[in-house]
């Protein structure tokens, strides 16, 4: 089974532009993410897809790997999937650029899905962590998952999910977005349509449930800090000083 880590990584970001090329501790934060998915040594290969040419100049010169975008995309994932289509790979696994702590732990909980699954019946794997404090529940930048007695996906949701009659049964897991996917499930993904769901939430894991695909959810106590705002990444920088 051949796997490799796809960094998808867009230089413009709403919130905090230029974020991925903002120092973080003497190195840029996308490469301090492309070391750490490295440095796992989980995968055959890792990648920092980009439509930048400052993000791909600066993986490139500091010795790694890095594709460039030929079409413009909507989503990480579309991104991602003109990347690997001509590329003979089982499993993809999407790292988010702006997470320069990412972990060995999840991420091989993620690969050990699929090759524990021997009748392929998984099509996409994804995190979740248990959320206990009632403003990160309630607060819609959290996506919520709930999941069946399998942890297949059921449903994410900016709203808390399930809705609390019972408080002593109600139990709220918040979707980490780092997803490994299955080659052909990512790029049959690129084709589907946008539904309903996913058009409300802007949610694009919606789209994988309303067509059929599978998502295995799996569980870890462990969260990459992203780096999203300018005090994140003074944040992460004082962690690094820290070290």
């Amino acid at each position: 089974m051949k796997v490799i880590a796809m960094i998808p990584a867009r230089f413009e970001a709403s919130r905090f532009p230029g974020k991925l090329m903002k120092d973080l501790a003497g190195k840029s934060v996308i490469l301090r993410t492309y070391e750490a998915t490295k440095e796992s040594n989980l995968f055959d290969e890792v990648y920092v897809v980009t439509d930048s040419t400052i993000i791909f100049d600066e993986i490139v010169s500091n010795g790694g790997k890095a594709i460039k975008s030929i079409k413009e995309h909507q989503s990480g994932s579309d991104r991602i999937a003109e990347a690997v289509e001509n590329l003979a790979i089982d499993i993809v696994v999407n790292v988010q650029g702006d997470e320069p702590f990412t972990q060995k732990e999840p991420l091989q909980k993620l690969l050990e899905v699929f090759k524990n699954d021997t009748q392929k019946e998984v099509d996409i794997a994804s995190l979740k962590i248990k959320m206990e404090d009632l403003d990160e529940i309630n607060n819609p930048n959290n996506v919520k998952v709930v999941s069946d007695e399998q942890n297949f996906a059921m449903y994410f949701s900016r709203s808390p999910i399930p809705y609390p009659r019972d408080i002593n049964f109600a139990e709220y897991f918040k979707h980490i977005g780092i997803y490994a996917f299955r080659k052909e499930a990512l790029l049959k993904f690129t084709q589907l349509p946008v539904n309903k769901l996913e058009a409300a939430e802007k949610l694009e894991n919606l789209r994988f449930l309303a067509h059929g695909l599978k998502v295995k959810m799996v569980e870890t106590n462990q969260i990459a800090i992203g780096i999203d705002t300018p005090e994140d990444l003074i944040k992460a920088n004082a962690i690094f000083k820290a070290k």
